[in-house]
């Protein structure tokens, strides 16, 4: 297992309770911050009408949603173009954009199929200026009509296991394109039914934030051409 993202390889011994903490951890601006504190305060106007998130991760916003998805920047500091599959309420995607919203070439790309969720992400980014487009469309959608879109980073958070989220993510795994995918305690389980359908190279690094938790970073991907019988 590799890991870069802590020191020592170890998830943080407390965790990023607020702002200050996050400003330390990630060394970003105030404006970033500001920016973050702004999303916190949407989140939870909207999550009062509509369920974005869990309520009981709410009160750890700082470290179980922002700090959770601004530790993939780590990963690939220097990509511009990224796409975020399945963004629900934002997480990793919009905290990432918002992380780079000085940055004049950066893009990322949110997809989502749920409206009322769209309308959050594009109320989000349009308050923290960050640099996002918004699909609203479902993903297999996009990879027929987005023909153009060329990601260097593919991102998703609790989205599918992970034999289905290559299936939906392999129309953009072209030469050079990493995904960078959060998992939970199933990794291992995950990447070999992944490897039953699919030939990859991965990387496991180590979460900063959940002791059960990594990220998962793969390439190379292409389907195997006869798949291996479960």
């Amino acid at each position: 297992m590799e890991d870069r993202l802590t020191a020592k390889g170890q998830v943080r011994s407390n965790p990023i309770a607020g702002p200050e903490q996050f400003a330390e951890a990630f060394k970003v601006p105030r404006e970033t911050i500001h920016r973050l504190v702004r999303y916190a305060e949407i989140l939870n106007e909207w999550q009062a009408r509509q369920n974005l998130v869990s309520a009981t991760t709410l009160p750890h916003v700082w470290n179980r949603h922002f700090a959770d998805s601004a530790q993939i920047l780590r990963l690939a500091p220097n990509a511009n173009a990224w796409l975020d599959l399945g963004a629900g309420a934002g997480f990793p995607g919009l905290v990432i954009a918002i992380l780079q919203a000085n940055h004049a070439n950066f893009r990322m790309h949110l997809v989502e199929s749920t409206a009322k969720k769209c309308a959050f992400l594009a109320e989000v980014a349009s308050a923290t200026s960050a640099p996002a487009e918004i699909h609203c469309m479902g993903i297999e959608e996009l990879s027929r009509t987005a023909t153009s879109l060329e990601p260097e980073i593919i991102t998703a958070r609790a989205l599918a296991p992970l034999p289905r989220l290559l299936g939906l993510a392999a129309p953009w795994f072209g030469p050079g394109v990493r995904g960078l995918l959060l998992k939970g305690c199933d990794v291992s389980q995950e990447i070999d039914a992944a490897k039953r359908r699919y030939d990859f190279t991965y990387k496991l690094h180590r979460s900063m934030t959940a002791v059960d938790s990594s990220i998962i970073e793969i390439s190379k991907v292409s389907k195997r051409k006869k798949a291996k019988a479960r």
